[in-house]
């Protein structure tokens, strides 16, 4: 097996839309489904083409309600291209015998590759063969490569190369039923003999897109001059012509593509850029040179190796080669965020949600820059979390669970159950742990970089205005003499409201209260960590006083939290009296109840009423903070923390979950991985085969989990491995699968690189030959210096 490359063997139209999107080509700049180039929207493909960040709002009526919705625009389809035998058909899938059919994704290479043998109903046998790629360094271009072989025939073919601006959104089918047309067409028109170009233009947000294609023909590996005639309809160009094919002799089209929109740094105008670009662009091979030299360089800095574990490896190196491409050297300029689908679908219509901190711990320790560029997002969208908090009649800021283009909340008021039919009222929104989320991960940032530059000019800020708004949102119980946080909902979205309740929301979850204790605690860090100057002008610019730092500390004092039974966290207060779920009932009668939500909700139900999570919230507690930093959280609460209420707690809650989020195997997985490491591993198998075997039943078409794949990168570099950083130490702790027999990473913590290589009995760590100093290194109680270029090694001890 090769496990640089995700290949198919077949043509299988119920199964192409997932192949599509676990086979886009991207740059951190745009994307492009891995939809066959001949197709068009159906039931089978959606050749859906993605520009980071663009976005587009449309207005609905809906179920009695005008409701607005932000999307991710599926852009003009640049990889149309159509052939046939003169006076023959178009060639379609299915409408041919096909003799033999592979797909590859060379992930190494950031390569698409199809290769056909078919016979039509004029019993002619032709070979086709097309490359793929969209270049990981030019960012504005691409490139499809298609030869074509007449195995059996000689004749003339008919070639139509287009670029389509009628394309809408229509990749999720609950989606169907709201506005979805967001292009409108500008012009179109022919420069330099050879290309083609079109402008649109998003019909609300005002963002033009321009699309160039240069289409050649070569045999023998001489161009063919052509003589072709434009087709031209509102919207839509191309090229067409005809051209001699002789039986055995390879016929290559080459169609370079340039991609541009008006806020492009460096450019004049969109089309003529777009035109201008391919005027000097290099034939593809030599573009695809460049591209794949830029991937090796790549993956010699972020590759993990597996050893005697193919389809595990393959795996891993396809979520790392998505995360790589959906964020890139490209994306720093982008004032972008992390969609949690990727820029592969609609799904979620292409918003941020909280996805980063299952990701940046990724590009941390490998490409920190891009994770500096990302949370420039955030801060970026600053005021409008403050106009939000203060809506809500509070200070700080309020980010929203769903973000898009502004930083508006983008979470739908209504939305679709496809069980039921029926539209729900949808309370997502009062995800408010979103906002820790995001301090967190400026905090990891630093403490990974100690980039006090980013801290004191963007990082406090944010982490203080979010400390601000999370006080403000805690209100004191004098009869408890405790603070509490009401009205809001954890990471579970299946329980939003109490039973019988009229009014959403929860008190006093456990993770968000756990949650809040930290911000306010890494704010008062934050604050210490500046230099003295910074500090007061940051002080005095956000009128942050003395007293109100006080208050935030006799929070941290005085934080509930709620328990139950011998040692057991409650999710939220009133958890447990909610009623036992029939598990075993509804797994005989459904099978899959992943959407147990949905499930319920059409039989007239809800999960509210039930201990029943589809995720265990509580679990991320475990997931995020080892048994030592919460044993200090909770004293800082005034409560009792032991470690042996960690695995309590993690039988009871993975016992009472659906699983029906795609992050709930990578937090099972993890939070086991010292107490149960064979069941660890098992659900870290499950979690990996989560997008690639589309284990939840349908989903992954519309957009790959990126959250995800991020966490299985994550269990290995962090969870197997003890990976922990502590005052320019690294610390290691590693706790191996005995199936895991060997994998080895570099890591980047702060001014060095590292190597290390794991097995279940070993570890060792190398230091980069040309760091400049030596670095410590933590392991069972004692710390290590480590010289440049010099290598540790340690048994591991077994404690089974």
């Amino acid at each position: 097996m090769n496990n640089w490359a995700l290949v198919y063997e077949d043509f299988d139209p119920s199964r192409e839309s997932l192949r599509e999107a676990l086979c886009t080509v991207g740059n951190g700049y745009f994307a492009t489904r891995g939809a066959a180039p001949e197709s068009s929207a159906d039931d089978i493909h959606y050749p859906g083409t993605y520009l980071a960040g663009g976005y587009n709002r449309l207005k609905t009526e809906i179920a009695g309600h005008v409701v607005e919705n932000e999307d991710l625009v599926n852009m003009p389809n640049w990889l149309l291209i159509r052939f046939r035998p003169e006076g023959g058909d178009w060639f379609n899938l299915k409408s041919v015998n096909i003799l033999s059919y592979r797909q590859e994704l060379n992930m190494k290479e950031g390569l698409l590759l199809r290769t056909v043998k078919f016979r039509d109903n004029q019993d002619r046998e032709t070979t086709l063969i097309q490359r793929r790629f969209i270049h990981i360094e030019k960012m504005h271009l691409a490139g499809l490569k298609t030869t074509i072989i007449p195995e059996n025939w000689s004749g003339r073919i008919q070639i139509h190369s287009a670029l389509d601006g009628t394309v809408i959104n229509a990749g999720v089918e609950r989606y169907k039923k709201l506005n979805s047309r967001h292009l409108t067409p500008i012009r179109k028109g022919t420069a330099d003999n050879d290309i083609i170009f079109l402008l649109v233009e998003t019909n609300q947000s005002g963002l033009r897109i321009a699309e160039a294609a240069r289409t050649r023909v070569f045999s023998k590996g001489e161009q063919i001059k052509l003589e072709w005639k434009p087709v031209e309809r509102d919207g839509y160009i191309a090229k067409e012509f005809f051209v001699d094919a002789v039986q055995n002799k390879p016929l290559t089209i080459e169609k370079i593509v340039s991609f541009y929109i008006s806020r492009d740094f460096a450019i004049s105008q969109p089309v003529l850029d777009a035109v201008e670009s391919l005027s000097h662009a290099e034939h593809f091979d030599d573009l695809l040179q460049s591209h794949i030299l830029l991937w090796d360089h790549l993956w010699n800095r972020c590759d993990i190796c597996l050893t005697n574990n193919d389809r595990a490896q393959m795996i891993l190196r396809l979520h790392i080669f998505h995360l790589l491409q959906t964020v890139s050297r490209n994306s720093i300029d982008l004032d972008i965020g992390v969609p949690a689908r990727g820029w592969h679908g609609e799904a979620y219509r292409g918003h941020i949600f909280w996805d980063e901190l299952f990701i940046f711990p990724y590009l941390n320790l490998r490409i920190p820059v891009l994770t500096r560029s990302l949370l420039l997002y955030r801060y970026r969208r600053l005021d409008r979390a403050r106009l939000a908090a203060r809506e809500e009649g509070l200070k700080g800021a309020l980010y929203p669970w769903q973000s898009g283009s502004n930083g508006r909340e983008e979470t739908q008021q209504l939305h679709l159950n496809p069980k039921s039919g029926r539209w729900n009222t949808d309370n997502t929104h009062l995800q408010r742990h979103v906002n820790a989320a995001i301090a967190y991960n400026v905090w990891h940032y630093f403490k990974v970089t100690n980039d006090l530059e980013f801290l004191s000019t963007y990082g406090a800020e944010i982490i203080l205005e979010i400390a601000r708004f999370l006080a403000g949102i805690a209100t004191y119980n004098r009869e408890l003499d405790r603070y509490e946080i009401l009205g809001v909902m954890g990471p579970d979205e299946y329980h939003d409201a109490y039973p019988d309740s009229g009014k959403p929301g929860l008190n006093n979850n456990a993770y968000t209260n756990v949650m809040t204790v930290y911000v306010l605690r890494s704010a008062i860090k934050v604050l210490d960590e500046l230099a003295p100057k910074r500090r007061q002008n940051l002080k005095e610019t956000l009128g942050l006083e003395q007293a109100e730092i006080s208050h935030w500390e006799d929070i941290i004092r005085n934080m509930r939290i709620v328990f139950h039974g011998d040692g057991i966290i409650s999710q939220f207060e009133g958890y447990d009296d909610l009623l036992e779920f029939d598990w075993d009932g509804y797994r005989k009668k459904y099978d899959n109840i992943q959407r147990l939500d949905r499930i319920l909700k059409a039989e007239d139900d809800t999960p509210n009423r039930y201990k029943a999570s589809k995720q265990a919230d509580v679990l991320m507690l475990f997931y995020l903070f080892s048994s030592e930093e919460l044993q200090e959280l909770f004293s800082l609460m005034g409560y009792e923390f032991e470690p042996w209420m960690i695995p309590q707690n993690i039988d009871y809650y993975l016992e009472r979950s659906s699983h029906g989020s795609s992050l709930s195997n990578i937090v099972n997985s993890w939070v086991l991985a010292r107490s149960d490491r064979p069941r660890s591993w098992e659900l870290f198998q499950k979690a990996l085969e989560s997008d690639v075997s589309d284990i939840q039943g349908g989903t992954t078409h519309e957009g790959i989990h990126l959250g995800a794949m991020a966490g299985t990168v994550d269990i290995l570099q962090r969870c197997y491995t003890g990976l922990e950083f502590h005052d320019d130490i690294v610390y290691l702790n590693p706790s191996i699968p005995e199936e895991l027999r060997e994998f080895s990473m570099r890591i980047k913590y702060r001014d060095n690189w590292f190597e290390i290589t794991l097995t279940p009995e070993s570890l060792s760590i190398t230091s980069g030959e040309c760091e400049l100093h030596p670095a410590k290194v933590g392991f069972q109680g004692k710390v290590y210096e480590i010289k440049p270029g010099e290598t540790l090694a340690f048994d591991i001890p077994r404690n089974d």
